[in-house]
């Protein structure tokens, strides 16, 4: 059953260039603003019991659509339903008075999720020992620091076991210590079966707290799917902006060369059996593979490999200038070479990357000719960072 379910979502906001704009728009009935589109289009369901994360950069709607789930705003159009109660942690500050001590937000903030004062009454402990606020809790909260802030709406929000809880990136401002209280408790909170949306730009937490999750790219849903899954294709995504993708790489051009010794028919990836591949599993191995055509007699040749993230970024390189059990010739005229190495463990964890293959001359530095391969992409997985090593693990007791 649906926990979450929001339908065609549009958020709309209306530009004035001038205040006054405003007043004669509503005496003439003439519209005198622009449209900004926040959201548009936005769909999808939460299941009870599962986590939802959203992800994506800075103004791409998520603290809006955040704040339609708790009904702080309105949509322009579509329908949001949402079964059960609701707590929020979104902005600092939100929902509290800043002249009122924390102990009279407590309840003040506790009353607002409908929770009866007698109630209020037996968790207030519990939520002052949770915050760690101390005598803090008997000073106006416009004297509290950010940290402070988080750590009572946090324990508000979490004590009075909602049905849903929403959090937005307010939490990251807690230190070390609370951080780790609200995991803990965000994880119990997913143990008693209850629906959680949590929005952050920690790529980490999103992974190990949601069951899905939606990246928001301007407005719009660019992908939903399993958290691991989108998350990694989000980190592809930001490692890779500087690259213009519009403009395929192409370096396998050498129309200046009036007589070529050599050509590369190919570069390509494979795997283990045999087989072309587009896409690898992190850690796996896979054969590196270009044909060489020789054009000329008596060629003594290097042949080379670079991992091309785009033709301004070589990840890796491997060489044959210093390798003496590989042959290099000299070879004769139309002999075709094929040339492979095998790469062990793949160690980057997301993006794509090129597979350049090469053959160069017998001092290695005079390069015939290079071609790149097909475009080869990572398959998304969980973890931190763009590479990913295999390691052994042992623990002992001293």
């Amino acid at each position: 059953m649906y926990s979450i379910a929001v339908e065609n979502i549009h958020k709309d906001y209306r530009i004035y260039e001038r205040p006054q704009d405003r007043l004669i728009e509503l005496l003439t009935r003439k519209p005198r603003h622009n449209l900004f589109h926040v959201l548009q289009d936005i769909s999808f369901t939460v299941l009870e019991g599962r986590s939802l994360g959203i992800i994506g950069d800075n103004g791409a709607g998520k603290s809006t659509l955040m704040k339609l789930l708790v009904g702080t705003l309105q949509p322009t159009s579509g329908n949001i339903s949402i079964k059960g109660q609701v707590a929020a942690l979104l902005e600092l500050g939100a929902g509290f008075h800043p002249e009122f001590t924390g102990r009279r937000n407590i309840y003040l903030n506790a009353a607002l999720l409908g929770v009866p004062d007698a109630n209020i009454a037996d968790m207030e402990r519990e939520i002052i020992e949770f915050s760690e606020l101390g005598d803090f809790i008997d000073r106006p909260v416009k004297t509290y620091s950010s940290g402070m802030y988080v750590r009572l709406a946090f324990s508000i929000a979490t004590m009075v076991r909602p049905d849903v809880l929403v959090i937005d990136e307010a939490l990251s401002v807690g230190d070390i210590a609370f951080q780790k209280k609200c995991v803990e408790r965000m994880n119990e909170f997913r143990k008693q079966n209850k629906t959680m949306i949590f929005c952050s730009h920690s790529m980490y937490h999103v992974q190990e707290l949601c069951d899905t999750a939606i990246w928001l790219e301007k407005g719009r849903i660019r992908e939903i799917g399993e958290s691991h899954l989108v998350v990694g294709n989000y980190e592809a995504y930001c490692n890779s902006r500087s690259v213009d993708h519009h403009e395929p790489l192409d370096i396998n051009e050498v129309e200046d060369r009036k007589i070529k010794d050599c050509r590369v028919i190919y570069t390509m990836i494979r795997n283990l059996d045999g087989e072309e591949i587009d896409s690898i599993e992190p850690l796996t191995d896979v054969i590196m593979e270009t044909k060489v055509e020789i054009l000329a007699d008596n060629l003594t040749c290097n042949f080379g490999f670079a991992i091309m993230r785009n033709l301004s970024e070589i990840m890796s390189a491997y060489l044959t200038t210093d390798l003496d059990d590989v042959p290099k010739g000299p070879f004769k005229k139309g002999e075709i070479l094929t040339v492979r190495s095998r790469l062990n463990a793949v160690s980057m964890r997301v993006g794509e990357f090129h597979v350049l293959g090469g053959v160069a001359d017998a001092s290695g530095l005079l390069w015939y000719e290079t071609k790149l391969s097909n475009l080869i992409k990572i398959k998304s997985n969980k973890g931190v960072g763009s590479v990913v090593m295999r390691v052994d693990w042992s623990v002992e007791r001293d």
